[in-house]
């Protein structure tokens, strides 16, 4: 799916490219080096931000939108190995000296982003400077979290799954609500469609979400951060940890 057409920095109409905490964590002499080049994206549900194996010619700061890291089988299925918010970025590839990523990119919750030339970002993280020290952390927390996902699928229930799944998107979003098939979470966690309903079935009659026709709405967060297994909350605590602005309890866009 292409790009929607991008916009420059001029007329954004309320959007700030220091929505995104790493950018907002740049010294303003840094920052101010790569403002005249971010555009900003509108980043609509399915959008493929680049496939596996494809070199990326621009690296995206998400605002408001989350992007799932996708790893696909030869015989079709997927799994989420990650997801990116406003915290971070997505292009881990281009600092790190791969040039590609091994897996899809694909916008599961709709919103904006900015993006950056990735050789204007590799020029600014050969510097040294603040931006590459924060990138690295990020590639750690990153990391983080794909290994307590692998855990996660390999020895929690699907319910713990789901829990933790819809707990990291809260932290990314500004509401309690979702828009997500109940297929569309069965691929992301590599389970099969009828698990997912009976789980979200338990939470709904649990009264801690609401679901209808692709729609969740979280009624107690509380109530899934105590069903919840211990990987959300070892997860949320490196991020805390290393990136800016990522403390406990904080959520997307502010």
């Amino acid at each position: 799916m292409p790009v929607d057409k991008p916009v420059r920095i001029a007329g954004l109409y309320g959007h700030n490219p220091q929505q995104n905490q790493i950018l907002a964590a740049l010294p303003e002499a840094g920052y101010e080096r790569l403002a005249p080049h971010l555009e900003l994206v509108s980043m609509s549900l399915g959008m493929v931000v680049t496939e596996a194996g494809a070199s990326m010619q621009h690296v995206y700061f998400p605002t408001s939108s989350i992007v799932s890291i996708l790893h696909d089988t030869r015989d079709g299925a997927s799994a989420e190995t990650a997801l990116i918010g406003n915290e971070g970025l997505v292009g881990v590839a281009q600092w790190m000296g791969g040039g590609a990523m091994s897996s899809r990119a694909v916008v599961t919750s709709a919103g904006y982003g900015f993006r950056l030339g990735a050789a204007l970002l590799q020029e600014e993280f050969d510097r040294g400077d603040a931006l590459q020290k924060h990138l690295l952390r990020f590639t750690q927390a990153l990391l983080t979290q794909m290994s307590q996902t692998a855990v996660c699928n390999r020895h929690h229930s699907v319910a713990q799954q789901l829990c933790h799944w819809l707990l990291l998107r809260l932290d990314r979003l500004p509401s309690n609500e979702l828009s997500m098939t109940q297929e569309l979470i069965a691929n992301m966690l590599g389970v099969r469609r009828e698990s997912v309903a009976e789980a979200a079935g338990r939470l709904q009659d649990e009264a801690l979400i609401h679901y209808s026709r692709g729609h969740i709405i979280v009624l107690d967060r509380s109530g899934l951060e105590s069903r919840v297994c211990e990987c959300y909350a070892d997860v949320k605590r490196e991020y805390a940890r290393l990136l800016p602005g990522r403390g406990a309890g904080s959520s997307a866009p502010v």
